[in-house]
């Protein structure tokens, strides 16, 4: 069973940055599709990012791109969102999910992803 725990959440500022981990359990977690989904209170969840099983290739919500960066670490089975500028619209739970490589390709597809983290916490506000 593999599982996803994401870190690095907390308080900032607007116009401030935070970077979260998503740390996965299983070398099978390297071959597979990482994404980077947020849930706001009474919202929808909402995708934010994905990246692909080999780090080459990301992909990004239009609320985001320019101010996110999605990384991963296969070798340490981490995967990463730098969080830039954040505004007080970026507040909200953050989940990581991973899915097979195909996933890339619809990757703003929830239902693609087979496991999910437990969600960190992002509060923005001064």
């Amino acid at each position: 069973q593999l599982q996803l725990v994401e870190s690095g959440g907390g308080l900032v500022q607007p116009g401030g940055s935070l970077r979260l981990s998503c740390a996965a359990s299983g070398r099978i977690a390297s071959s597979l599709t990482m994404g980077w989904f947020r849930q706001a209170p009474g919202k929808a969840r909402e995708f934010v990012g994905a990246i692909n099983w080999s780090g080459t290739n990301t992909v990004y919500a239009d609320s985001v791109k320019g101010r996110f960066t999605i990384s991963r670490d296969n070798a340490k089975n981490l995967g990463y969102l730098q969080m830039n500028s954040l505004n007080p619209e970026d507040a909200a739970v953050y989940y990581c999910a991973v899915g097979p490589r195909s996933t890339y390709y619809d990757s703003s597809y929830a239902a693609g992803y087979d496991y999910w983290g437990q969600g960190t916490q992002v509060t923005v506000s001064s």
